[in-house]
């Protein structure tokens, strides 16, 4: 009898500390990349568009979502501006603990005074951040992000091809989700509001 009851008593702890673990880590149904416990993509030290330097650190709290692109872009990140953008109309008073981060990698073209005017008109709270040619391909290497200058028919007219995708951070300034362009504001939504829930 006392073997039966030690033995029900272990069965009981074991299952209560099943139960314990599943409720601090649950797994969530993202519709879109999975990056939770990757490796990469930690921090970041760039300026946003007023001015002030910023790392991940400054949006604990919030689900930050960073796009990487450049201000002439003619399709994927205006596109994915004004995606950004219905999302957060979307989330209604919950996109008050939302970031959006425009991560600039045409530091050579886009100075603080055209992030301050491009970013903003897609939604007053997003910030354009940029750095020097050296912080931009660290921060591009630590995101794994690939940038390549296009020359044009003249010296300033050249086009960047990069990577498209963004990264999505929750509230506690870790990685969790990569967005990638094409796939519409359905996805990001609903993952998004799981990071907020």
């Amino acid at each position: 009898m006392k073997k039966v009851l030690a033995f029900a008593m272990i069965a009981v702890s074991v299952l209560a500390g099943c139960g314990q673990k599943q409720a601090e880590s649950p797994k969530l149904a993202f519709q879109s990349t999975d990056l939770t416990g990757a490796s990469f993509a930690k921090d970041f030290s760039l300026t946003d568009h007023t001015g002030k330097p910023r790392t991940v650190a400054d949006f604990k709290g919030k689900v930050v979502v960073m796009f990487f692109g450049y201000t002439q872009c003619p399709d994927v990140c205006p596109t994915t501006m004004a995606e950004m953008s219905e999302i957060m109309k979307q989330l209604g008073p919950q996109a008050e603990q939302v970031q959006v981060l425009f991560v600039t990698v045409d530091p050579e073209r886009d100075t603080q005074q055209l992030l301050a005017e491009y970013v903003p008109a897609f939604d007053k709270r997003f910030l354009g951040l940029y750095g020097t040619a050296e912080q931009t391909a660290a921060v591009g290497k630590e995101f794994k992000v690939v940038y390549n200058k296009v020359p044009g028919s003249t010296r300033e007219s050249y086009s960047i091809d990069h990577t498209a995708a963004s990264y999505v951070f929750d509230k506690q300034g870790k990685l969790r989700l990569l967005l990638r362009p094409g796939q519409g504001t359905g996805p990001a939504l609903h993952d998004i509001k799981l990071l907020l829930s």
